[in-house]
């Protein structure tokens, strides 16, 4: 029934709209030749006034048929913008040409000047009949949100993106938001206005404006605002009680998909952003591309997101290995419908299983191998440390070793700077992993290599998961201490970076990546509790609960005895591998797996025997202030120091 009225309040308003232009294509003739000669003080000539009868008919309608063929009778006038102005600009002057031509062509005498006083009118009439919508529905509306709480809104990026998001807030009637005022960097338009909301200032004025037009919502309209300068603006936002929303990225406006409908929440990723990372898509094509690519872990966070990348990349078949069958469907599915012509196959089975994983790799023959399968939770592996032998260490030297038997040309090691002076037996075990990647390197035509970073954003067992469900469930956010540091990453970005470095391996090199700026978890608590909507002391708290086992204040890349190698991308450093005896090693291997296998209760001891850098937490501390200093003095963080708990200090 609403539709059928719509299309008949519809067909209604064209025929009202045809109606109101006969009569003012009549009017504005007539008023034409009238104010031509009213200028010079005397009445139209007859012969003049009967030109301008003779032709009427014909004049209206040719000048229907034009406003017909430029749409101006199925617009929605009530959104009408300079586009359909220009239209109606074009219309008269086509209207006005045609009336001219058929003048000369019928020998009609009307003095020139007449041309130039009709095009005037019509195109003044036709803009009011038109316009007059657009101007009474935004009385409409703005009489509507006067009548209901409206949030004052402050928009940040006065370019066409913002010019955008608050034509639209000004003229739904859908939306409840008023734009207070808009904040804008560029000096010169301080003060001016855009649809009548004043630029204030720059980024500096946030916080005043906030507090000045009491503010509840800030909206960030600057897609082409790289990384860096969208997390330093989101800080300042952060510091208000605002509530916050971005607009994606720079697609946006390629696309002309410039809304509110394209605002999101600010995430945590956005606060920590970086710069775009730029990969040489051609290199990793290279050895990716028509490639048999065999991903172990391949249902993890950084396993998943290596497939995702990869698939897109046009592998000649692509090969998921994953011991847990929920995450091996999920990402099966997820690449099924985005790559509907990928060949793909998904496996279950453990690297530790020998069998399994040699039959794998003699059936398949994959040309590369990206190991991401391992125990990567701290302290569950502190608990359970012969399991982080058993799978990370064997299930590597399993995999590995599969790959020499079977030809595979690249083995890449997902790594992580916990192997870097481990404290913990996650981190040994991913060192030792390490190690036996670099012995397969020296006898093996097949080309190993290891990449290390630090934490990834929102993967399985970070701190971004893990505060959110605590938020959910009433809080607190438990954090192990006030001063504890790490190095960050998304997932995308880190996966990026590794194919990267794959392309550049050439055997036995250990890639680490550049992590950024190191950020306080405290403060990562912080922020997701803001953004989240909650407030800090009132209906959210934070826990500090203390250093968990084996757990560091500061996290490391690298030690100092490996260095570091620019690559092509400045976020890619290779290490110089540390040297240590590959057949002791090896027999030292043999003497671990039959401990853990035995359930040894001293396997971390009999690891520490093999890991000369592996230490127990209370010798951390040293360390720990020594990394911090270091941090300090290469200008990564600005902290005065650690305020470590009386029962923490050392003597």
């Amino acid at each position: 029934m609403k539709k059928g009225w719509g299309l008949q309040n519809s067909r209604s308003r064209m025929i009202a709209l045809f109606i109101v232009d006969m009569l003012t294509v009549v009017l504005d003739s007539y008023l034409a030749i009238i104010l031509r000669f009213k200028l010079d003080n005397i009445w139209v000539p007859e012969e003049y006034m009967s030109s301008v009868e003779h032709y009427m008919i014909i004049n209206v309608i040719t000048t229907v048929i034009i406003f017909l063929l430029l749409n101006l009778y199925n617009r929605v006038w009530s959104y009408a913008s300079l586009y359909e102005m220009l239209l109606i600009v074009c219309a008269a002057m086509l209207s006005t040409a045609f009336q001219a031509f058929g003048f000369s062509l019928l020998y009609l005498p009307i003095p020139r000047s007449y041309y130039f006083f009709y095009f005037i009118l019509l195109s003044i009439t036709t803009l009011i009949t038109r316009f007059s919508y657009r101007i009474l529905h935004t009385m409409q509306n703005g009489i509507k949100k006067s009548a209901k709480h409206s949030r004052n809104t402050i928009v940040i990026g006065a370019g066409e993106a913002g010019n955008m998001i608050i034509k639209e807030l000004k003229s739904s009637k859908y939306l409840n938001q008023k734009v207070v005022c808009v904040i804008d960097d560029n000096p010169f338009k301080k003060g001016k206005y855009i649809h009548g909301i004043r630029i204030v200032g720059g980024r500096d004025m946030i916080q005043e404006a906030a507090k000045k037009y009491d503010a509840e919502e800030i909206i960030l309209a600057i897609p082409s605002a790289g990384n860096k300068a969208t997390r330093d603006i989101l800080r300042i936002c952060n510091l208000t009680d605002c509530k916050l929303k971005i607009l994606p990225g720079m697609y946006q406006l390629i696309n002309d998909e410039v809304g509110v409908s394209n605002l999101r929440e600010v995430s945590i990723e956005d606060l920590l952003g970086r710069d775009t990372i730029n990969i040489d898509m051609e290199s990793v094509g290279q050895y990716v591309s028509n490639k048999r690519v065999l991903v172990t872990g391949g249902g993890g966070s950084i396993g998943s997101e290596l497939c995702r990348q990869i698939a897109a990349h046009n592998p000649k078949l692509l090969i998921i290995f994953d011991i847990y069958e929920n995450n091996a469907y999920e990402i099966q599915q997820e690449l099924i419908r985005k790559y509907p012509n990928l060949k793909l196959e998904v496996l279950i089975g453990s690297v530790r299983n020998t069998s399994r994983i040699e039959s794998v790799m003699e059936y398949y023959r994959p040309d590369v191998v990206f190991h991401a399968a391992a125990h990567k939770h701290v302290p569950l592996m502190e608990d359970s440390p012969n399991e982080a032998i058993k799978n990370n260490v064997f299930g590597t030297y399993k995999t590995a070793r599969a790959a020499d038997k079977y030809g595979v040309k690249k083995f890449v090691l997902i790594s992580t700077d916990k192997a870097v002076n481990p404290t913990n037996i996650m981190g040994a075990s991913k060192r030792m992993c390490e190690m036996i990647v670099q012995t397969f390197s020296k006898y093996s035509r097949t080309e190993y290599v290891i990449v290390r970073f630090g934490n990834v954003l929102g993967s399985n067992g970070s701190v971004i998961p893990l505060f959110k469900k605590q938020m959910e469930a009433g809080g607190p956010v438990t954090v192990t201490h006030p001063d504890i540091i790490r190095y960050f990453m998304t997932i995308p970005e880190a996966v990026s970076l590794v194919l990267q470095a794959g392309a550049y391996a050439h055997g036995g090199e250990i890639f680490v990546l550049d992590m950024g700026e190191p950020v306080k978890i405290a403060d990562l608590a912080k922020n997701l509790i803001r953004l989240s909507g909650y407030t800090l002391g009132v209906n959210m708290e934070i826990k500090y609960t203390g250093l968990r086992p084996g757990e560091k204040l500061y996290e490391e890349l690298l030690t100092k005895e490996e260095g570091l190698q620019k690559t092509a991308n400045d976020l890619i450093f290779i290490g110089k591998p540390l040297e240590f005896d590959e057949v002791h090693f090896l027999s030292q291997l043999r003497e671990l797996e039959k401990a853990a296998m035995e359930e040894s209760p001293d396997i971390k001891e009999k690891v520490a025997e093999i890991i000369s850098t592996y230490h127990i937490r209370p010798e951390d501390k040293k360390r720990d202030s020594e990394a911090f200093q270091e941090l300090v003095s290469l200008g990564r963080i600005s902290h005065e120091g650690p305020s470590v708990e009386k029962e923490h200090t050392t003597i």
